[in-house]
């Protein structure tokens, strides 16, 4: 297969969640001298942009997105290192966690999934997060971003509690809060003082995007 035959491929296998297929074309398009750069840049990334198209247009649901998103962490788990040593940066770093009291991470999965493969470093600190936790992890990883989850209304309270710990600690302005999950919604976000909020994964990605281009853009290099 010649380069572009593996890209085309890579691109048509993550759109359809096909994951040992896009595995297989990684590996042969690494065994061809195909630059990692090139699969993630010219057709996984890609395919993931238009999975997450095709859900906005309502032609994708959930499983759809899940599939050609765990398709495509397969490719990531072989092309992270590579991509590591070549140097590749990443285009923000996205602290995750889903709120305290609240177990829920299949909203919060699916949104690293998307995340990572639009090319941002994602450090998920699981269920159940406290906001010390939060607290703790953004002084030690100097995120871009802090995505709060929640799943159920009784835990929603928690994104103001971790955003009055923000702010207790003195980080507040450091960090761009995100908010997201079945209940929430944009009004709700305004109210506890949020940054951004998306209802879904893939729009969490352009949002995330969005708010670090209008962060950067206001602070002086």
């Amino acid at each position: 297969m010649t380069h572009d035959e593996i890209l085309q491929l890579l691109y048509e296998e993550t759109l359809v969640g096909n994951a040992p297929a896009v595995k297989e074309g990684v590996q042969n398009g690494l065994a061809d001298d195909l630059e990692p750069e090139r699969m993630l840049y010219e057709a996984l990334i890609p395919s993931l942009e238009e999975v997450g198209a095709r859900f906005e247009r309502g032609d994708y649901f959930v499983p759809e997105m899940l599939i050609a998103a765990r398709a495509m962490q397969g490719a990531l788990d072989i092309l992270r290192p590579l991509l590591a040593e070549t140097g590749t940066k990443p285009i923000g770093k996205f602290l995750m966690g889903t709120v305290k009291g609240d177990v829920h991470d299949i909203g919060k999965n699916l949104c690293n999934i998307m995340l990572e493969g639009a090319g941002f470093e994602v450090i998920d600190l699981g269920v159940n997060v406290p906001p010390e936790k939060f607290v703790e992890q953004i002084n030690e990883h100097g995120p871009d971003v802090v995505g709060f989850s929640a799943f159920l209304t009784t835990t929603m309270p928690m994104f103001k509690a971790n955003i009055n710990a923000l702010q207790k600690a003195g980080i507040r302005d450091k960090v761009i809060v995100m908010v997201g999950g079945a209940p929430v919604t944009q009004e709700y976000a305004d109210a506890v003082g949020a940054d951004g909020y998306s209802a879904d994964a893939s729009s969490a990605v352009k949002k995330a995007k969005e708010l670090i281009e209008m962060r950067r853009y206001m602070v002086p290099a």
